[in-house]
């Protein structure tokens, strides 16, 4: 069998496809994010999508698939005990996460923790709830400016979140104060699975903007993953949007920041044009971060279209020996109560220029087939302690 020179992996960030079996123990009863969406909206622009058998895997609202999808394509279900960002891309390279992470959605953070940020940090804190980050700067920007105090929050994640002003509370001592935060919530009780640090700029209400010089500070990956495996045996791996925060630089040989899903997948295009062998790990977080979470249905409909539109691109730029691998680490849909992640099942969407044929395949029991897949591709041995199983043969 001929094996892919290179291989590139897009996470589509919340993009998930229907309900798992256990769902209703995470409270997630009757989700799927996708479908919904093709529901409340009847239709979508996705005619790359569509041919690759998106819909032929999960028809919804009036589409159908197509006759003959070129793609390959099956659902995964996640093995890890969470829904999450982390557990979701650290189990597609192999880890399988038992303990999940801890959140602090309806209490806040505890006294204790507060009390240690602020003595180490030099910093009064404000906010200490759960809020949607542009709905906090605006409650308590002004009073950060006056006071010098730091805005912390969380959400429906694992996260603790500062925000900071770059005209008056700098990017250094931002990320400074974040580092910080994450050390102390290395502690079992307070761990978290990202401190995020959330710079924007503007004097008062109505002004107010976050900037694209955030920065995520994830916990390190569990154990070794394909992307240490990889890196080792001299192969390029190269990061695209918050791959290099979620695996804190870990196997990573070159990381690419983004400013939104759009720009993301122009990168991809760009980096598809030049010389490279292993893989090119894409994460685009718009889906979630700005529609997902506040359960906006259109403007993650119409991320959908944007991301097709690109994908086009890719597909013309690809060559006879790239595989493209499209997934996701979770689900966030935009039709269901509060404004958590949704423990659902996933797509797996395979395509190459040199594939025979498309057409459905067996469904899985993890994400880690798509790490496992990598690693056989290459000739490269899955790290000790690793979960999952090549299904490359069927991806020919």
């Amino acid at each position: 069998m001929k094996n892919y020179e290179r291989i590139f992996v897009i996470v589509l960030d919340s993009l998930g496809i229907g309900a798992m079996p256990d769902s209703a123990n995470f409270g997630d009863t009757g989700v799927d994010t996708f479908g919904h969406i093709l529901e409340k909206m009847g239709s979508l622009d996705i005619p790359n999508l569509a041919k690759l058998g998106m819909l032929n895997l999960h028809p919804a609202g009036n589409m159908t698939g197509v006759e003959n999808p070129i793609g390959r394509y099956t659902r995964l279900s996640e093995a890890s005990n969470g829904k999450d960002t982390m557990t979701g891309h650290w189990e597609m390279m192999g880890i399988k996460t038992e303990k999940p992470f801890k959140t602090f959605t309806e209490t806040g953070f505890p006294p204790e923790l507060i009390a240690e940020l602020e003595k180490q940090c030099g910093k009064k804190v404000i906010g200490n709830k759960s809020a949607s980050g542009t709905e906090i700067i605006e409650e308590l920007g002004e009073e950060e400016i006056e006071t010098g105090a730091m805005i912390v929050y969380t959400s429906a994640d694992s996260v603790l979140q500062i925000c900071g002003n770059e005209e008056t509370f700098d990017l250094q001592n931002l990320y400074r104060c974040c580092e910080i935060a994450r050390e102390i919530t290395l502690k079992d009780e307070w761990r978290v699975g990202r401190v995020i640090a959330r710079p924007y700029v503007g004097k008062k209400k109505g002004e107010f903007k976050r900037t694209s010089n955030r920065h995520d500070y994830a916990l390190k990956p569990t154990g070794l993953t394909a992307l240490n495996a990889l890196k080792d045996k001299g192969l390029d791996v190269i990061g695209v949007g918050k791959i290099n925060d979620i695996f804190c630089g870990e196997g990573i040989t070159e990381t690419h920041h983004s400013d939104s899903s759009v720009h993301g997948m122009e990168q991809t295009i760009d980096i598809c044009k030049k010389d490279f062998k292993g893989l090119c790990f894409v994460n685009l977080v718009d889906f979630d971060a700005l529609w997902g979470h506040r359960r906006n249905v259109e403007g993650y409909g119409r991320e959908i279209e944007k991301f097709d539109k690109n994908l086009g691109v890719l597909l013309e730029e690809m060559k006879e020996n790239d595989l493209l691998i499209i997934t996701a680490d979770h689900g966030n849909d935009p039709t269901y109560t509060g404004t958590d992640h949704t423990r659902e099942h996933v797509p797996f969407i395979a395509y190459s220029k040199s594939m025979k044929n498309g057409g459905e395949i067996k469904n899985e029991d993890t994400f880690a087939v798509i790490g496992a897949s990598i690693a056989d591709n290459f000739g490269v041995e899955m790290p000790e302690g690793t979960i999952g199983h090549s299904i490359l043969n069927e991806l020919v």
